[in-house]
């Protein structure tokens, strides 16, 4: 490692420890609290997704099954999907997009709350859909934070019971070291509690946890959902990228690179702008009707 970013290390560990600082504490009831669909964002993507969050679609024969898209942290219902909700919108699918995880007096930046609240509000909001669209299951794909938290939801909530796959983009199942900086927090005294007072949704996926524990205790996986995660080497959040992958019966863990050696996407490019992605989550969610995803998908 070259010396001035051996030095740089500390820092950045640092620059977490104060960036979780400038977001207000809120308790867990605060968190629960807040609101969970119907915010302005929520309601602009039905203009931005031309159809997105139309809760007139009827699933179609082909597409029988609603999907919701799950965004990352810090992230919120409209900025995570600008790419991938159209594109799937495109092709026939009813989709539908939530914020989860909202923190008292923090607007946009979302996915910060305990993560089993977080899990809670997901589970209601696929009830909504499901609800709305009269489809018996739905699909899931999330992004980072998004791709793990719904693991709780299938897991602890009765969610598999509601959800036939799972698609994880860069989803952090086993923690986000963030190229190692998380490893550093003891170092500093005090930073962690920091963390957990003031950002618990943040806290909750510093590798070895206590939510990730109860989490993956017994095994990745729960029966009779199909799970996909989609990778990139070029992660430097959840890192190292093969902490990403999930063991067990329904699982198809993907590297972009081996599809696309040349794809140079990054943690949030994978799930914000790559199209040979976007393919693959189209593969996931039809198996049936797969295609090769390649180089050349871009163009699809």
């Amino acid at each position: 490692m070259l010396p001035w970013k051996r030095a740089m290390r500390p820092i950045a560990a640092l620059l977490l420890a104060a960036t979780a600082a400038l977001v207000p504490a809120a308790s867990t009831a605060q968190a629960a609290d807040a609101p969970r669909w119907g915010s302005p964002l929520l309601e602009r993507s039905r203009e931005l997704g031309g159809g997105w969050n139309n809760y007139s679609c009827k699933p179609s024969a082909a597409h029988p099954r609603p999907v919701v898209l799950v965004h990352g942290t810090l992230g919120n219902s409209v900025d995570n999907w600008l790419g991938l909700a159209p594109y799937l919108t495109h092709r026939g699918y009813c989709v539908f997009s939530l914020d989860y995880g909202q923190l008292p007096g923090v607007p946009l930046f979302h996915g910060l709350g305990p993560i089993d609240k977080s899990a809670e509000q997901l589970d209601a909001f696929v009830d909504k859909v499901l609800d709305a669209t009269g489809a018996a299951e739905a699909d899931l794909v999330g992004h980072s934070q998004g791709g793990m938290m719904p693991r709780y939801y299938l897991k602890f909530l009765g969610g598999a019971d509601e959800v036939n796959a799972l698609v994880g983009i860069a989803p952090d199942n086993h923690g986000a070291t963030l190229s190692g900086l998380t490893n550093l927090l003891p170092y500093f005294p005090g930073a962690e509690d920091l963390i957990s007072a003031a950002t618990p949704g943040l806290a909750d996926q510093i590798p070895g946890s206590a939510f990730l524990t109860k989490l993956n205790e017994g095994g990745d996986t729960v029966p009779g959902v199909r799970y996909t995660v989609i990778a990139t080497k070029y992660d430097q959040v959840a890192t190292p990228y093969r902490s990403q992958y999930l063991d067990g019966p329904g699982v198809r863990n993907v590297l972009l690179q081996d599809l696309c050696p040349v794809d140079l996407s990054e943690h949030l490019a994978i799930a914000l702008v790559d199209r040979i992605a976007f393919h693959e989550v189209a593969n996931a969610l039809d198996p049936a009707h797969a295609q090769p995803s390649t180089c050349a998908s871009v163009f699809n």
